[in-house]
């Protein structure tokens, strides 16, 4: 579907060099979804809220235009997550994430029981609201709200996060982003679980049922201008102390 006069989304990348998203990061991940395999730059322009998915400001668009044209910027790589649905004997659906990939509960009002597998090895048994497998760019969302650490974004990792979990030893963890990681319901009287990809493309889990975490082949590309720090995004978006 296209607006009159637009370009089809199939034929985007054939047509374009760089893809401008205007908006909060809550748009950036609507168009890395919409986008699908499009593998050019995107530059975010934040009118939203925090805008750590963003290229820059409203106030700072001429700015970053002019570095644009100056070869005054860099291209920020992030690596994405790949999610295959497995339920026994086939596999249903595969979702691609830029942010986390969240295994919760459904429609019941209590705790769930899932477990966690990785590379094979069993993890551990949560009971919890729910698990969150989480990129470095995504550790500054869901997974920070639950407790998880911020990570660099050019960090080769992962990080599963338990949500609430009845535990107070069951924390955080930080892997290797060549991992595979699978994710379970363990209790099949929790009744089906909600499995999300960035807060937007979500499905059904059932017992019997698995999530299939690794590495996408898809890497989103962001255009940064030269000098832009992460740590400077911090101190702002988190409203730290300054010197």
């Amino acid at each position: 579907m296209k607006e009159d006069g637009g370009i089809p989304t199939a034929s985007f990348a054939e047509q374009v060099d760089v893809a401008a998203v205007l908006g909060g990061d809550g748009t950036m991940l609507n168009a890395v979804s919409r986008l699908g395999d499009f593998r050019k730059p995107v530059a975010g322009i934040n009118i939203g809220t925090l805008g750590f998915l963003t290229s820059c400001t409203d106030e700072e668009l001429d700015a970053f235009a002019e570095s644009l044209t100056s070869d005054n910027y860099r291209i920020s790589e992030r690596t994405m997550l790949q999610a295959t649905v497995l339920r026994p004997g086939k596999e249903v659906e595969v979702f691609t994430a830029l942010n986390e990939v969240t295994l919760a509960r459904g429609e019941t009002g209590r705790l769930v029981s899932l477990g966690a597998t990785v590379n094979g090895e069993f993890l551990n048994r949560y009971k919890a609201d729910g698990l969150i497998v989480a990129t470095p760019t995504g550790s500054t969302a869901y997974s920070l709200s639950a407790g998880g650490p911020l990570m660099e974004p050019g960090a080769n990792v992962w990080v599963i996060t338990p949500i609430c979990p009845h535990s107070l030893s069951q924390r955080s963890l930080v892997i290797g982003d060549d991992s595979v990681i699978e994710l379970f319901p363990d209790d099949h009287g929790d009744g089906a679980m909600l499995f999300t990809a960035d807060g937007r493309d979500n499905t059904l889990i059932g017992p019997g049922d698995r999530i299939q975490v690794r590495k996408s082949p898809r890497v989103f590309k962001l255009l940064r201008p030269n000098g832009a720090s992460f740590y400077e995004a911090l101190r702002q978006k988190l409203r730290w102390q300054g010197l």
